[in-house]
């Protein structure tokens, strides 16, 4: 099936246009105006890694191309508001920093000054984390973590004075108040003023530990450990990058080596083996173990999983063509207005399952492309 996935890629490609991408299934659905967006992001961060190990040029000059439509000449972002100060809009623009580096357009460096100044103004908790989005005040989400630090990293590194103890902070927050030190596990979200309907009036916590929200994370721990020196602050993310895979690890379904959507309630009626926080997890078991951060046993472990989303998940329609299933299409907590995202068990069942969208997409291909770089050792 390998030998596959380079075509499915191909496809997606072929058939996606930077204001209609085929992966973007909600953009589709809803009807929505090309706008600066997360899934882009992701997808567009895959396909630069496709490029790296593959030597392929059409990766690298789709991204390029895509990247132009939404950014203009002047360093502006076509549908992005810095006032909404949404972490989500960061997250694309970690593609920047490589784009700059390998096309060298000014125009570049200068959206990325635009989205440094977002996290310059963002509105933080007590605890100095930053508040997933406006519309979620005094909110942490794990998610949030892989959307803003790993470019806030690099700005630092690249750009900036080289500090990274902001995100350090951050992530420490995470480690303190929603890791479960029972079942290991990362809570999705935390209301630090305990006010929101879903929230936990001691704790601040929400109910259960959704997936891909943990995957987000160890991606994030991940790709922020790459670009970091031997050192204190490596050696610091590294301890919490080991804990949480070791505390997931224990859930993986023994046959197929994937996880379930609600992670620590496998076999339960409605639960099922989800797509993209798998990928998740095991991209980064396989970096992890690539970096020497954790210990080797991971790199199969990743690799078993990996193998078992393709076993699964990957299917041929009736012309031939691949498809990736098994992607749980979006899932959050509130606000107010929508009180059916609860973070009970029964809402994480709930939500529409898809194929082909760049959330489970994306982290599948970065999963093959360290599964690429193990064939080729």
């Amino acid at each position: 099936m390998y030998e596959k996935i380079e075509s499915y890629i191909e496809r997606l490609l072929e058939g996606s246009t930077p204001d209609k991408p085929l992966w973007n299934i909600e953009k589709i659905h809803l009807g929505k105006p090309p706008a600066w967006n997360y899934i882009d992001g992701c997808m567009i961060t895959a396909l630069l890694s496709a490029a790296e190990i593959t030597g392929e040029k059409k990766y690298s000059d789709f991204a390029e191309n895509f990247i132009d439509y939404y950014v203009g000449a002047d360093g502006s972002i076509r549908g992005y508001s810095i006032e909404k100060f949404n972490l989500d809009d960061i997250n694309e623009g970690r593609v920047l920093f490589d784009l700059y580096r390998t096309f060298g357009k000014e125009k570049y460096k200068s959206a990325v000054m635009l989205l440094r100044e977002q996290l310059e103004k963002q509105p933080r908790t007590v605890t100095g984390s930053f508040w997933h989005k406006k519309i979620y005040p005094h909110q942490v989400w794990l998610d949030g973590i892989y959307m803003a630090q790993v470019f806030y990293v690099r700005f630092q590194k690249e750009f900036g004075n080289g500090s990274i103890e902001d995100t350090m902070n951050q992530i420490r927050n995470v480690r303190k108040y929603m890791f479960d030190e029972d079942k290991k596990l990362l809570y999705h979200g935390l209301d630090c003023s305990k006010s929101i309907f879903w929230a936990d009036r001691e704790t601040g916590l929400s109910a259960n530990f959704w997936l891909r929200a943990i995957g987000w994370f160890t991606v994030a721990l991940a790709d922020i450990i790459g670009y970091l020196e031997n050192g204190e602050e490596r050696d610091e993310i590294g301890g919490i990058f080991r804990e949480v895979i070791d505390g997931i690890a224990q859930y993986a379904d023994p046959e197929t080596g994937m996880y379930w959507q609600v992670v620590d309630q496998g076999g339960r009626e409605g639960n099922y083996l989800e797509t993209s926080g798998s990928s998740m997890i095991a991209y980064a078991m396989m970096k992890g173990a690539r970096l020497g951060v954790l210990d080797g046993k991971y790199s199969a472990l990743g690799r078993k999983t990996f193998d078992g989303i393709c076993e699964k998940y990957l299917t041929f329609n009736e012309n031939g063509e691949i498809n990736l299933g098994g992607i749980c299409l979006v899932a959050g907590l509130g606000p107010e207005t929508d009180r059916r995202r609860d973070g009970s068990y029964e809402y994480y069942i709930s939500e529409p399952v898809v194929e082909n969208d760049a959330k489970g997409v994306a982290p599948f291909v970065m999963c093959y492309t360290e599964v690429k770089r193990m064939l080729m050792q």
